[in-house]
């Protein structure tokens, strides 16, 4: 009886320890289905498209391209206003009149005293009184506000019979034919300045962007606040949307040297037949030669045969697990066009690479354009 009941307790250890085995091998199977599934995948890179830029970042205010404060030049009760806010008016035209018969009555009395001293006065006497003539026509033309030149009357706060004490702000008058802008240049950018340089400005008040050029800067830098060293450089805009205003706020950049585009892709999708490089277009299988070199470690540059954007099979080989060279492919080897940027400098815009490639902005290859920003 004991030992009919060890024999069954053997042999239902037994079953156990099949069981457990056939368990942990489908177990094992299926790891080994999965690690290698996706090596059957066809693996797909898309061909990158990358603009460089080098660059100075700016940012400031505009100013109309030239504004005048129109001040009342002396005490009165203002006569006659020609004008109003939103006029167009040309230099020399007359915006405000303040009452003038004072003036004009003493002008004209010194006339017939003039007229009397020319027959019975001295020569000394009637040069006197020549250059008193001259002020009083001054005074008469004080009491006239004028335009210094064609422009816009964007503020007017005179009203006919009002009166104004001298120095009195009555309006302001700007020209918009162009903007202006002072920007702060940092003084290790300065040396790259030219007069002449394109101007690209994004505004925060329109989703249009302006154009204009660097116009002058002074020989002589300045502290910041921040007890930065810098030169304060005039830039001349004369292409901005019709909304934009003086003291509109703007961001923009200074181009150094004209954007240069770049056609990259990872290097697995590239074979080579006889040391001809080819990739295979992934919607057509069809094998297409093409120039390239080398761009990075893991990235190659295509010098002709692809515009960019096309989607490509894998042509390369792709190093096993656990080699140098498939370790070598993560982190900061990976070569990506995703982030955009204006940073001062070499920057990139593009569309992120197929595959396995990362994300991150891509470096400049071994002979690209020195720096431009700050």
């Amino acid at each position: 009886m004991a030992k009919n009941k060890k024999m069954k307790k053997g042999v239902k250890i037994l079953i156990i320890f099949l069981i457990v085995g056939v368990v942990i091998a489908g177990v094992l199977v299926g790891l080994r289905f999965f690690l290698h599934k996706d090596n059957n995948q066809p693996q797909y890179y898309t061909v990158n498209k990358e603009t460089y830029e080098n660059v100075i970042e700016i940012s400031g205010t505009v100013s109309a391209a030239q504004q005048q404060t129109l001040n009342a030049l002396g005490a009165g009760t203002v006569k006659k206003v020609y004008v109003k806010k939103g006029d167009t008016v040309k230099k020399g035209d007359i915006l405000v009149q303040l009452d003038d018969s004072e003036e004009v009555y003493n002008l004209e009395k010194h006339d017939y005293n003039m007229a009397t001293t020319k027959l019975n006065g001295s020569p000394r006497d009637l040069s006197l009184m020549e250059t008193q003539r001259v002020a009083l026509v001054q005074k008469i033309a004080d009491r006239k506000v004028v335009a210094s030149f064609d422009g816009i009357v964007v503020e007017l706060n005179a009203v006919e019979g009002n009166s104004v004490k001298s120095g009195d702000k009555i309006g302001t008058l700007v020209n918009l034919d162009y903007l202006t802008a002072e920007v702060e240049i940092p003084e290790t950018d300065v040396a790259k300045l030219e007069i002449g340089q394109k101007v690209i400005l994004e505004f925060n008040a329109s989703s249009t962007k302006g154009s204009g050029y660097v116009e002058s800067w002074p020989a002589i830098g300045e502290l910041t606040s921040r007890g930065a060293s810098i030169v304060k450089a005039t830039i001349h805009i004369d292409d901005y949307p019709p909304e934009i205003l003086p003291n509109y706020s703007f961001t923009g950049k200074i181009q150094i040297e004209e954007p240069v585009e770049n056609i990259t892709v990872e290097r697995y999708a590239i074979g080579y037949d006889d040391g001809k490089a080819y990739v295979i277009i992934a919607k057509t299988g069809q094998k297409k030669y093409v120039e390239v070199e080398q761009y990075g470690r893991n990235y190659v540059k295509i010098l002709n045969g692809l515009k960019g954007g096309e989607v490509l099979l894998q042509a390369g080989e792709i190093p096993k697990s656990g080699s140098a060279a498939a370790r070598n492919q993560g982190g900061n080897n990976n070569r990506g066009g995703g982030n955009s940027g204006n940073n001062s400098g070499n920057s990139s815009r593009g569309q992120a690479p197929g595959g396995s490639s990362g994300g991150g902005m891509p470096s400049m290859p071994s002979g690209g354009a020195a720096p431009g920003g700050r």
